[in-house]
């Protein structure tokens, strides 16, 4: 008989029987049934927080046509000339994994006439797909969600889309991050900044990386984008764009500090944010957080005016962000956070002495079920002792006990998982039972986290 060992090869891969088996393509995972009650978890906040503020959910594709993302990122960025998903179809069309939202989110608003009312406030979910070298939190197949606000131009829409992020943020148990705030300027503003910023470079062309000096003749903002040590020594003394605000968008920037203010929220002012896309106008932002060391930055986002024109719709100011889930995981678990601790809820073991006692128990399991209570069964028939410690580790509140005798009286058995006593209940009347207890242990629980029993506030 062949060895049933499993040893893991030096790639990675498994290798069962001398058979190496297929690993996920690099910068992939999976989401093992251990860690999908903290997906699962973080998704239904974002849910809730959204549809706090009013925000409904749209689905779009995983892929477009490759133009709705080369109109809208821009050339010479790093996402359209390096990192995008790109194929040819076996019509010829040219089609492109999704690397980010918005764009997609602005084709199917005007496709499907969204904006025939307004404001639009819009909230999305799903994978997006970009060639980069996979580092941590940041894989080729990761995961967004974000938000777009339609039809308002004025600062209290910038102000609103920041404080449901930082609400996100903390909804999941997180309280070290920072947000960091800048302004991109108008159309006329930002052109007299980057006049300025291209005479400053082709000054210090010979000091720039090769990347940077291709960028100059392109897309030189985007060199404000670049890690390179030495293009961020010759930017250290650049002009900044705070320089070149007109009165309106500095008196724009202004008013939602001082929005974000009155809600508690601090900001401060980088003029080195410039976001990766070139859809962006007036407000920038991102939030960061030390408890992801270097790679901190768990959300981006900003006011883009002009993309749904630039896209063929009409003049429709816009504004918006987007997180990284895979982030948002690793610091909720870095700050020690138990608000996205998801495993599967379950209210109540059903336990089982006998294979009869088992057959009896799978219709009230059922029925249990169907009016809302979390119930599950060890169908092994491990011993009483042990499926009472597996309930209880499993996180339910009750055990529901059927021996021979429970079964020929038609009741069971209700052990309190925490406090241990038992009392008979007659099985036509288990249901109506275990919900009012469980209604009162969730009561107990409110009170003692320092909430009102009743629900009140």
């Amino acid at each position: 008989m062949p060895s049933d060992k499993r040893r893991v090869a030096a790639g990675g891969s498994p290798i069962e029987h001398g058979v190496k088996h297929a690993a996920a393509p690099r910068g992939t995972f999976d989401v093992l049934p251990s860690q999908a009650g903290r997906w699962q978890a973080l998704e239904r906040t974002v849910d809730d927080v959204c549809g706090r503020f009013g925000y409904r959910e749209i689905r779009t594709p995983i892929f477009e046509s490759t133009d709705v993302f080369v109109r809208t990122i821009g050339t010479g960025t790093d996402i359209v000339d390096k990192e995008m998903y790109t194929f040819t179809d076996r019509a010829g069309r040219s089609l492109t994994l999704r690397p980010e939202f918005t764009a997609p989110v602005v084709r199917a608003v005007l496709e499907h006439n969204l904006l025939a009312e307004l404001p639009l406030k819009l909230y999305y979910r799903g994978s997006i797909f970009r060639y980069e070298r996979p580092q941590k939190g940041r894989y080729r197949q990761s995961h967004q969600w974000g938000v777009e606000l339609f039809g308002v131009a004025s600062p209290e829409a910038d102000a609103e889309v920041i404080a449901l992020g930082m609400e996100l943020i903390s909804a999941i148990g997180v309280s070290d991050h920072r947000l960091e705030i800048n302004s991109m300027g108008c159309e006329w503003c930002r052109a007299e900044f980057r006049r300025a910023l291209v005479a400053y470079l082709t000054s210090h062309a010979s000091e720039l990386s090769d990347t940077s000096r291709e960028r100059l003749e392109r897309n030189p903002l985007r060199i404000l984008d670049s890690k390179d040590e030495t293009d961020r020594a010759v930017l250290a003394h650049a002009p900044t764009i705070d320089s070149f605000w007109c009165e309106s968008c500095r008196a724009h920037l202004a008013s939602v500090r001082e929005l974000l203010d009155a809600m508690g929220i601090a900001s401060e002012l980088n003029t080195h944010i410039v976001r990766g896309f070139d859809y962006y106008t007036r407000t920038v932002f991102e939030i960061t957080s030390q408890a992801l060391g270097s790679q901190n930055a768990i959300c981006g986002g900003g006011r883009y005016d002009n993309l749904v024109k630039d896209m063929g719709g009409p003049q429709t100011p816009g504004v918006g962000l987007a997180m990284g889930m895979e982030r948002l995981l690793m610091l909720a678990e870095a700050a020690h956070s138990t608000r996205l601790d998801g495993a599967a809820r379950v209210d109540v073991a059903m336990v089982a002495l006998e294979p009869d006692d088992m057959r009896a128990l799978v219709p009230v399991m059922h029925a249990l079920r169907r009016r809302g209570i979390g119930a599950d069964m060890d169908y092994t028939q491990r011993k009483l002792e042990k499926q009472i410690k597996s309930a209880a580790e499993s996180g339910a509140s009750f055990a529901v006990i059927v021996g021979g005798d429970e079964r020929a009286a038609g009741e069971a058995t209700v052990q309190d998982l925490r406090t241990r006593e038992r009392i008979r209940v007659k099985l036509a009347e288990l249901g109506d039972t275990l919900a009012e207890r469980l209604r009162a242990g969730e009561r107990v629980r409110n009170t003692t986290d320092g909430s009102v029993a009743d629900g009140s506030q």
